[in-house]
């Protein structure tokens, strides 16, 4: 049995992230793994970091300091996300801004050009839904939020990173194509 946390990351309730996320979340909980799933569109916190310093940091609103409990609870993490304008969006770039702090998820080291990654031990899966079809996002676009997300975010912080999925595209859609990205979503909570 393995403790998964499953992020939906848009910030908006009631988007097909949402049922993405739910559809892993309950198949993995199927499987008889552990399973806490958590909505960005319910948590209110500032999601600017707004200071120059490390030092400077604002405490942590309570509805951080929960999903920085989940983030420490788990042992694979789990987001979904929309891609807007080729990136994530601010408020959920503002809560890994806000909780992934060093001390936290990494510490600098005297004489080492990279810090130590403190979530080590721990594996991590991306969902994302795009208008932008796949493989323009890929080879046109050369898929940017994914480099900045698997290497700079997770494996920065000690998340190995264990697949990047893109639901695309999901504008014209229709309920056929999002049951089979459903089943697709359900398909790797199963295999989590």
């Amino acid at each position: 049995m393995t403790r998964i946390l499953v992020l939906d990351g848009h910030p908006a309730d009631g988007a097909f992230c949402g049922a993405l996320a739910k559809a892993y979340a309950g198949q993995a909980t199927d499987k008889g793994h552990d399973v806490r799933l958590r909505h960005l569109s319910a948590m209110a916190f500032d999601p600017d970091f707004g200071v120059s310093s490390f030092r400077d940091a604002k405490p942590l609103e309570p509805d951080l300091e929960a999903i920085w409990e989940d983030i420490g609870w788990c042992q694979h993490f789990v987001v979904a996300h929309p891609l807007w304008w080729g990136g994530m969006p601010a408020k959920l770039k503002g809560l890994f801004d806000r909780i992934l702090l060093p001390g936290a998820a990494f510490k600098y080291v005297s004489g080492k050009p990279l810090p130590e990654k403190l979530l080590k031990g721990r594996t991590a899966e991306v969902l994302v839904t795009s208008d932008t079809p796949g493989w323009y996002f890929r080879w046109i676009y050369g898929s940017g939020v994914r480099k900045q997300t698997e290497k700079q975010i997770l494996d920065f912080c000690g998340l190995k990173p264990k697949g990047y999925h893109m639901f695309s595209p999901i504008r014209g859609s229709d309920d056929n194509g999002r049951t089979k990205m459903l089943a697709r979503a359900a398909g790797l909570g199963a295999r989590a």
